[in-house]
């Protein structure tokens, strides 16, 4: 491959990365594209965990082996086994150089578990590529190429070492737009969903709860904490702060009890959780938790809970809004009794009666309003 098809080559990497849906399919073209461009049988991109002391394989593109799966579980290997990444490099950094790709040969006799491996696979060389994001070593571009093949060179090392830098601003990016993308749908202050979170996981739920014919059972708790303004007024905001916190955290834990359930925050002293699949038996005993957990806490005076399950006799839910209303009418139930259990809709009548009767009220102010215009 000449210059220009390797200057080809490179905005093609660049642009798939660009154009992938989602952090795992951007990895995915990035090993693409950087076996095309090398003109190699297989490519794997790792990430080097810290906490682990090991070098994690996130994706393997091309002529796999036994045992590599595209998108591996858990495939990862010791960095002392590879410690290129972790001491050989920064040598050389520290040594006034940059992170620079060498090449490994089956044949060759560099000490470590390269050639190993290469001999292992059935292949005869390779090109390992640091990828370097902050300044700090994040893992490394690996492509391979099969026994039988030309072997890779020098020139195909600095080229590697082009292509690893392109990678490293794609992942960058990535980076980024997932940490936009967490704060669009996350509570700053609690590290919970949020309202918007919340509000698409109802809809994706309840579209479920339809195809099902009714089988997927869908469950609302909305929560709200006692005693918030009373904390706030005497103890100041930063113990109200707190109390948020705790309360999330025991909210968090309790919804763990429900396998995919979303916990969220939906603003001030209000809290909410979403449940897909488990029954409403199973929602209304782990909410029955919270509350017990909620009057343990040192600050403020425990928690209302209102449930609203399409387990329950409530009638049919078209949207999320009647969940909602639901949810809220059993929530205010609970706190106008101080309630120390939830108010659960449908076992208790009065509240579909309560959330109907607001409904209509709503819809009656907005007519009165049409007609005044």
């Amino acid at each position: 491959m000449g210059v220009d098809g390797r200057l080809r080559a490179v905005v093609g990497l660049a642009q798939a990365m660009a154009a992938a849906c989602a952090p795992r399919e951007s990895v995915r073209a990035a090993a693409r594209g950087a076996r095309l461009a090398m003109d190699g049988s297989f490519a794997a991109i790792s990430a080097w965990e810290r906490e682990r002391g090991c070098l994690r394989v996130l994706v393997n593109e091309g002529e796999r082996r036994a045992g590599e799966e595209e998108f591996p579980a858990d495939e990862s290997y010791p960095v002392h086994d590879f410690p290129e990444i972790a001491e050989f490099l920064h040598e050389r950094w520290v040594g006034g150089g940059g992170p620079h790709a060498w090449v490994e040969s089956a044949v060759g006799d560099r000490p470590g578990r390269r050639g190993e491996a290469l001999r292992r696979r059935g292949r005869g060389t390779c090109v390992v590529a640091p990828i370097v994001l902050s300044g700090r070593a994040w893992g490394e571009l690996y492509v391979a190429r099969d026994e039988g093949l030309a072997d890779f060179d020098e020139d195909d090392a600095e080229f590697a070492t082009v292509l690893a830098a392109v990678v490293a601003a794609g992942l960058a990016q990535n980076d980024r737009l997932e940490e936009a993308r967490r704060l669009a749908f996350t509570d700053p202050l609690t590290g919970l969903a949020n309202r918007r979170a919340v509000d698409m996981r109802l809809d994706e739920a309840l579209e479920e709860h339809r195809r099902s014919g009714g089988r997927t059972v869908v469950s609302l708790v909305v929560c709200d904490l006692n005693g918030l303004k009373k904390v706030n007024d005497t103890l100041g905001h930063a113990m109200g702060d707190r109390l948020l916190e705790r309360f999330g955290s025991v909210l968090s834990l309790c919804g763990a009890l429900l396998p995919g359930a979303l916990v969220a925050r939906l603003g001030g002293d209000e809290f909410c959780l979403v449940s897909v699949g488990p029954s409403a038996d199973e929602v209304v005993r782990v909410t029955e938790e919270v509350c017990l957990r909620a009057a343990e806490l040192e600050l403020g005076e425990g928690v209302a809970c209102g449930v609203a399950s399409t387990g329950d006799p409530i009638g049919p839910v078209k949207s999320s809004r009647r969940l909602f209303r639901l949810a809220d009418a059993a929530q205010y139930k609970a706190k106008a009794a101080r309630s120390a259990k939830p108010v659960v809709a449908g076992r208790d009548t009065a509240v579909v009666r309560l959330a109907d009767t607001a409904q209509q009220e709503a819809a009656g102010e907005r007519r009165r309003f049409r007609g005044r215009s």
